[in-house]
């Protein structure tokens, strides 16, 4: 039985950040132990779907990494938070590169694995980075705000928890 697709993006995500964290380390290799290390069988199709995720961030770096700069200027790639910037590579991945997957999906799932794995803010930040890269791409329908995906832009997201910090010191 396949595994869901969440899960494949859960273990590329960890095998990106453990990457990351090392600094280094054959990324192939460290996808291949996550996977064998999983407590379920993953078939082939969805050990393609994953290898799909890896191989395409890889083979992306510098472009994922500059769409990151201009949809995130006043976040240097560097500052942002390891598993965060995990998040949006695969994300941005999935969205840009990936035609079969939805968009909203795309982000959606993005948005659900930085809410499980990053900080307090890392949903908010992830949603407003990949809605803005969303609304500026050639996907981009107009309605779409409409829908189910909340899509904000990081520098609103920003304004909202500095006027919800000033309201906690109060």
């Amino acid at each position: 039985m396949a595994i869901s697709r969440h899960f494949c993006r859960i273990i590329a995500m960890q095998s990106f950040y453990e990457k990351d964290f090392r600094s280094g380390g054959d990324i192939k290799k460290i996808t291949e132990r996550n996977i064998n290390e999983s407590y379920t069988t993953i078939e082939k199709e969805d050990r393609d779907f994953i290898f799909t995720l890896i191989n395409g961030v890889m083979d992306n770096p510098k472009e994922i990494d500059e769409i990151i700069r201009v949809a995130a200027p006043e976040w240097p790639i560097n500052q942002i938070a390891a598993i965060d910037r995990t998040v949006l590579r695969l994300g941005i991945f999935e969205l840009l590169y990936l035609k079969e997957i939805p968009p909203k999906v795309a982000i959606n799932e993005a948005i659900e694995l930085a809410k499980a794995f990053g900080g307090e803010n890392s949903g908010k930040f992830v949603n407003g980075v990949l809605g803005t890269i969303y609304r500026n791409s050639d996907l981009y329908q107009e309605g779409d705000e409409e829908e189910n995906v909340e899509i904000e832009s990081p520098k609103t997201e920003k304004k909202i928890e500095e006027k919800e910090e000033k309201k906690d010191e109060s």
